[in-house]
């Protein structure tokens, strides 16, 4: 966190937004996913996990293999991914993960995605989330079960799509809808000038491939009629505006939502009542 507030202190006091160092700060600010540490309960939960290692091939910024840690509960015969949003950590999931250690069925699955966490890499960007689900599912199998959270949500069903997954209940937890707006947002917040702006996403553009508005979920989503799929969000969150996720439900009929009021984008995966919730429908779902 204190390398994202220096960022955002060197932003605010540039003098020219049109120089190529201007433009390497708002990559940092963009792209640099801040680390908090781990806490007590947290640690006690890796040290009962089984932990491994894998890795990616950072094609945009590193220009190398990055390796990404990730760790499992259980030896059930239900496979259980979960991927957290930006910024975050398997850990953050810790209260549904020791909820769903109840349920004897099933193995869980969950990583610090390249980035972010324990994981290596300075940087991270959404397809390296992407690229560490694949590799998971390479080496683990297909789950049968997936949980993400925020841009975790999107990665998972990039990578659904990428690789023709069907599992049997997918659960988007506020997910990222459009990510184009998300970093107009984020620069804005700064103050970030509109020729600056548009400066990063011809960037991105000339960087990635595709522009930045091509990952919006909308047009990303191919599996209404055969995926069981469960959206949660706040009508008040500010990182997931609710006007998205609407638009979204609108266009996949096929897919249920359940709203959680003023949990917060991102305290909302420790709420209690979701928590419970979810372990119920996974545990019915395994049941039936």
């Amino acid at each position: 966190m204190k390398k994202l507030k220096q960022i955002i202190t060197e932003i605010k006091t540039h003098q020219s937004h049109t120089s190529d160092n201007f433009q390497e700060l708002v990559w940092q600010l963009i792209c640099y996913p801040p680390k908090m540490p781990i806490r007590w309960h947290q640690e006690q939960l890796i040290e009962d996990s089984k932990r491994f290692s894998l890795t990616v091939f950072d094609r945009h910024f590193a220009n190398k293999n990055i390796k990404f840690n990730g760790f499992k509960w259980g030896n059930g015969p239900i496979k259980l991914l979960v991927t957290h949003g930006w910024g975050s950590k398997a850990m953050d999931f810790s209260e549904l993960i020791s909820k769903l250690r109840q349920i004897d069925e099933v193995e869980i699955i969950a990583f610090d995605a390249p980035g972010n966490g324990s994981s290596e890499g300075e940087l991270s960007n959404l397809l390296l989330y992407t690229q560490a689900i694949e590799v998971i599912v390479q080496k683990f199998g297909d789950p049968n079960i997936i949980i993400g959270h925020s841009l975790g949500a999107m990665a998972n069903i990039i990578a659904l799509t990428e690789m023709k997954l069907a599992p049997s209940l997918l659960i988007s937890i506020t997910p990222l809808i459009k990510l184009k707006e998300n970093f107009e947002a984020t620069m804005d917040v700064v103050g970030i000038s509109q020729t600056a702006k548009e400066d990063f996403l011809n960037n991105f553009r000339n960087k990635f491939g595709v522009s930045a508005s091509y990952f919006t979920l909308g047009d990303l989503y191919n599996s209404d009629e055969e995926l069981n799929h469960l959206v949660i969000y706040d009508r008040n969150d500010q990182i997931s505006p609710f006007s998205y996720i609407k638009e979204f439900l609108e266009g996949h009929s096929t897919i249920k939502s359940k709203c959680y009021d003023n949990t917060g984008h991102d305290k909302i995966i420790k709420s209690p009542v979701l928590v419970a919730d979810l372990y119920t429908i996974i545990k019915d779902l395994i049941i039936k």
